[in-house]
């Protein structure tokens, strides 16, 4: 009874200096309980935000990719992936550059110059998304009345500068951003420098 009598007198008289201690552990206990609470829930908390972070394969699929174009021999075409999208590399013979270069953009369904599509002094090369702009098939390269891509699908032609000439594609086979590190090499997802968004 003693005990009981003490914690009553406690309670009852405030400015009793038997409260002090207890008071210092009531702060003591609620700050340790909070102190845990929040490691607790940091804890809890990193792995679902840690999950929201890409991994390491997601990364590097948006990373620039380096294509090197030794190997490729004039008029070949070479598919890569980047961000997974097709890319066609396209070596292009002088013939072609010419062909490409002399064509009146009113004849074209979506003008433009091929200097447009290819970097100054590289026009040998074209690197162009390899899909349909119409419902997204992939063309065949070498195909058709001017001799770049013709789509399976539902006939759209490109011609070696990747413009559409006939058909339902409404748009030029888009050109990615892309630069040359050297004369031989290129990195797509990359322009003057700076990665793509």
């Amino acid at each position: 009874m003693l005990g009981v009598r003490h914690l009553a007198n406690t309670a009852a008289n405030p400015d009793s200096t038997h409260g002090e201690p207890d008071g210092t552990r009531r702060d003591f206990m609620f700050l340790a309980t909070g102190a845990g609470l929040a490691v607790g829930g940091v804890a809890v908390a990193w792995p679902f935000v840690a999950s929201m972070a890409p991994d390491a394969e997601t990364i590097a699929a948006g990373a620039p990719l380096e294509v090197d174009l030794t190997p490729i021999q004039e008029g070949q075409i070479v598919n890569v992936f980047w961000r997974g999208k097709l890319i066609f590399v396209r070596s292009r013979s002088e013939k072609e550059i010419k062909e490409a270069q002399d064509v009146k953009l009113s004849e074209l369904i979506d003008p433009q110059a091929d200097s447009a599509r290819v970097k100054d002094g590289h026009a040998k090369w074209l690197i162009v998304y390899g899909n349909c702009t119409h419902l997204g098939c992939v063309p065949l390269g070498h195909q058709g009345q001017y001799e770049g891509w013709s789509c399976p699908c539902h006939g759209s032609l490109y011609d070696t500068s990747g413009r559409v000439r006939r058909g339902p594609a409404p748009a030029n086979l888009p050109v990615p951003p892309y630069a040359f590190e050297t004369d031989t090499k290129i990195r797509i997802g990359e322009e003057a420098g700076k990665a793509a968004a």
